[in-house]
């Protein structure tokens, strides 16, 4: 992390991005190091639920092992299914998964609480009743889960009011919506965005602005998923770049069918919108801070007048800067979701993790979206639509 509290990637991130052959290599490494990790999770529960409640039968145990080593493979095997399928059962299967991975995390706090709200005591002669101690602490974790779910499902409008210099004088009190980090696929869907669009529409902003990851990655049917924003105009458009969720694979079908949907596609251009000027640049060639600097050399920015950037990792902040941005509109992070990953999101990327901040002259607003990954949880970060005033 930089003094300026922006991140600094290390060299190899700085890279020239990986061959698609290299990266497919990787992920039998990287699937399997999750899948270990999912194993001792899981094994951590079951020791804690026998120590704390006692152990089953014979019968009951083994029953109790194959539930657990069942759920343990349940997400893994889940999104290789979503990768492949998009149908009904798919569906169902993935979520399930993902709801379940969700609560393995809250559990797995719930059991690390129990063996210090049970040891601690225990060094000063004081014995606690085991059961207790475990019903305490896994209804709370049942709690966080469920609270997280319905605080996912409860999409906020936060509004901001941003003073760009040298902003023309039509923008001035004009309004622009952000709108990250959709997810759509096998949980988040047409159903998803459909209240999303009726929000918008109440909003009634002048632009729209979607940086990134509007698809999830999966196999989807992706018109369909997408047909919702043909109910909604703004009077100066909408506009998208792409996320990495989009580019897991082909991102020409997910294109197409934003193109279709009405939006408009920014392929690593600047446009003038009113005077204003729109820069957007796509998530892989912003990984390379050479291509990116490039990118934005070639839009040729007018330093004389406010622009705004379209970038969906807010990670090349200096890079933004000297090109002379005013304003750069990002996502990706989602604040992290849940504990303990709002932590670490947090201190990978300090106050830009979240919310309208400064990296001198360049203010950022990074989004924590209005979709999620994975598990259709948040508990310390809630999922946004923004609308931006400009003065």
């Amino acid at each position: 992390m930089s003094e300026s509290g922006t991140p600094e990637l290390s060299a190899a991130s700085q890279s020239p991005a990986r061959s698609s052959s290299t990266v497919r290599a990787r992920i039998p490494i990287a699937v399997s190091i999750i899948q270990a990790f999912l194993f001792l999770v899981h094994f951590a529960l079951y020791a804690t639920w026998t120590f704390f409640w006692g152990a089953p039968g014979y019968s009951h145990a083994m029953e109790l092992r194959i539930a657990l080593a069942i759920l343990s493979v349940s997400f893994v095997a889940a999104s290789f299914l979503a990768h492949e399928y998009f149908n009904p059962l798919v569906r169902g299967v993935y979520t399930i998964a993902s709801v379940w991975l969700g609560f393995v995390n809250f559990f797995f706090l719930a059991a690390c609480a129990c063996w210090i709200v049970y040891g601690v005591p225990l060094l000063f002669g004081v014995l606690l009743e085991k059961r207790s101690v475990a019903a305490l602490c896994f209804g709370l974790g049942l709690l966080a889960g469920i609270c997280a779910i319905v605080n996912a499902a409860w999409t906020r409008v936060v509004r901001v009011t941003v003073k760009l210099p040298n902003l023309p004088a039509a923008w001035r009190g004009r309004t622009a919506a952000v709108v990250s980090d959709l997810h759509l696929g096998h949980v988040r869907n047409a159903g998803f965005l459909r209240r999303i669009v009726r929000k918008l529409s109440e909003l009634r902003p002048d632009v729209l602005f979607i940086p990134g990851d509007m698809y999830d990655g999966t196999a989807v049917d992706v018109a369909p998923l997408v047909k919702p924003w043909a109910e909604f105009s703004a009077p100066l458009g909408a506009y998208f770049i792409t996320g990495n969720h989009e580019q897991f694979f082909n991102s020409s079908r997910y294109l197409d069918a934003v193109r279709q949907s009405g939006i408009r596609v920014l392929e690593n251009e600047k446009i003038v919108l009113d005077g204003l000027q729109i820069v957007g640049v796509h998530d892989h060639d912003s990984v390379n801070v050479e291509k990116f600097r490039s990118i934005l050399r070639q839009a040729d920015l007018d330093r004389n007048v406010a622009s705004i950037l379209l970038v969906h990792n807010p990670h090349r902040l200096p890079a933004a800067a000297e090109a002379g941005i005013s304003l750069q509109l990002s996502g990706h992070t989602h604040r992290g979701q849940f504990f303990p990953f709002t932590a670490i999101v947090s201190r990978m990327y300090g106050k830009f993790a979240h919310g309208l901040n400064r990296f001198g002259d360049l203010a950022v607003y990074t989004s924590c979206g209005a979709g999620t990954w994975g598990p259709p949880m948040r508990l310390g970060s809630n999922p946004e639509i923004v609308l931006i005033r400009f003065e």
